[in-house]
């Protein structure tokens, strides 16, 4: 059912003008009650436990004025193809306290174009490629002239943004609150009341060097989710082995090796008798969200960084805060790579991938304020729930920096868990020091016996290991 975030319905414009007018008492009854000035979402969990303490809260509350909340659709005009550039221009311009609904497209919507493409304009827009014209001309952070056209498909995820947050500075801290997510439901009338979303084996995943007797192949599986949001499951419809495509320029690719590619389903075997009686726990969430680091002018979207981006946490949904350290004037802040679900190590090379529409708050943190608070020192992208702090480490904390002028290639060739697992292990110990005033030993000791570490992808070039602390656990601890 549309709520206002689906362009291709016939009473769009009503539906949009309804949620407005429904969201608006609840923003105010929002910023006038305590649950802002405490950290919002989070802050209701573990006794009011939230990395924003109350006096930090109400201090960034006094710069907010009278909120507004903009509508961000996703089409060829307002997404970035596979990369993060602080030289983009701002989609919007946002005040600390504004709200914005994001649309976002999955790039594997041309698996099955049918179910994913047809009938949405926006959808439609951004994946047109003929033999004359491509929507979107530039996919990825390659060159303009690689034989794969602008780009190269160094970087595969369609970005919505960038939102620019008015007087943001790089030592800042951006806060942003994930208020709802919803599915993207499909426009073509064959398929109405349902979503789709894409499962894509790849020659990148983890698993392709290690096949049974050596078969290297690669296998994509469509999967079905109730747009309603009603069931809570996804199940399989059908798969196929990738059948090689021919793209419009005449290109061939016998390999997933471009963002986009129109699969050609006369081409395919279709296999719809997959996963029979399997329900798949939707959680839907953004793989890719952040914003644009300093360190370069145009970056892959692939390796997650200081700064956020390609994370693949299925924790980063709804009722998640995302806690960014700001690289650039505006933080331009960007948000793509929708999930409807995913395990920890997206081991394969890709999740659900299923095309979502987020609603977003926006809390600006000002260098000025964050001193003796638990954002003072944060330097990396970090998650919160209503009942966990989640930290992600990678392979290199800051790859752009750590690796030299080579670093969006040579990222590629350095991953690995035990250089993610340090990087893990020494952001816990910092957080659990600094915000919690526990001494080392004291850290390392609660680490072993109380904190989970988890692989959160093997297949984003920069490798992920994130540590999860229960907030519970410090309920009784005085804050520090």
């Amino acid at each position: 059912m549309c709520r206002g975030d689906d362009p291709t319905c016939a009473a769009f414009t009503e539906h949009r003008l309804r949620y407005r007018r429904d969201m608006e008492p609840e923003r105010r009854a929002f910023l006038k009650s305590g649950f802002v000035a405490t950290g919002g979402v989070a802050a209701l969990a573990a006794g009011g436990l939230s990395l924003v303490s109350p006096s930090l809260a109400q201090t960034s509350a006094s710069r907010l004025r009278q909120t507004a909340h903009y509508h961000l659709p996703a089409n060829a005009e307002t997404v970035h193809w596979g990369y993060f550039s602080k030289n983009l221009k701002p989609q919007v311009e946002i005040a600390s306290g504004d709200f914005v609904t994001i649309e976002t497209l999955t790039h594997h919507a041309n698996d099955d174009a049918e179910r994913m493409v047809t009938g949405d304009p926006g959808a439609e827009s951004v994946f047109l490629w003929t033999k004359e014209k491509k929507g979107v001309p530039r996919r990825g952070a390659g060159p303009e002239d690689s034989k794969l056209g602008p780009g190269g498909g160094l970087g595969v995820h369609i970005c919505t943004g960038p939102v620019a947050i008015r007087g943001a500075e790089p030592g800042d801290v951006l806060e942003v609150r994930i208020l709802d997510v919803a599915p993207r439901p499909s426009a073509n009338p064959k398929f109405k009341g349902l979503t789709f979303g894409s499962n894509a084996a790849a020659w990148w995943g983890y698993h392709y060097n290690d096949m049974l007797e050596g078969r290297k192949r690669e296998v994509v599986t469509i999967y079905e989710v109730d747009a309603s949001g009603e069931r809570d499951w996804a199940r399989a419809v059908y798969n196929f082995p990738w059948p090689g495509v021919t793209d419009p320029t005449g290109l061939d690719h016998p390999t997933i090796d471009y963002p986009g590619l129109p699969v050609d389903h006369t081409r395919t075997k279709r296999n719809f008798d997959v996963l029979k009686g399997i329900r798949v726990p939707i959680r839907p969430h953004f793989g890719t969200m952040g914003v644009a680091p300093a360190e370069a002018d145009m970056v892959n979207s692939i390796p997650p960084s200081y700064t956020g981006g390609n994370i693949d946490n299925w924790r980063i949904g709804k009722g998640a805060t995302m806690y960014y350290p700001v690289a650039v004037p505006g933080a331009l802040f960007s948000v793509g790579d929708p999930h409807a679900s995913q395990g920890d190590s997206e081991l394969c090379g890709t999740a659900i991938e299923c095309s979502l529409t987020g609603t977003f708050q926006f809390i600006l943190h000002k260098k000025a304020d964050l001193a003796g608070t638990s954002l003072e020192a944060l330097d990396f992208p970090m998650i919160e729930t209503a009942d966990d702090w989640v930290l992600s480490g990678f392979s290199y904390p800051n790859y752009l920096k750590d690796l030299g002028a080579d670093a969006q290639n040579a990222i590629f060739q350095k991953s690995s868990i035990d250089l993610a697992m340090r990087d893990a292990f020494r952001k816990m110990r910092q957080f659990l020091m600094h915000a919690k005033g526990l001494t080392e030993d004291e850290a390392i000791s609660l680490m072993s016996v109380a904190v989970d570490f988890g692989i959160t992808q093997v297949v984003d070039g920069n490798w992920g290991v994130h540590a999860i602390v229960k907030k519970a656990i410090f309920a009784e601890r005085p804050a520090s």
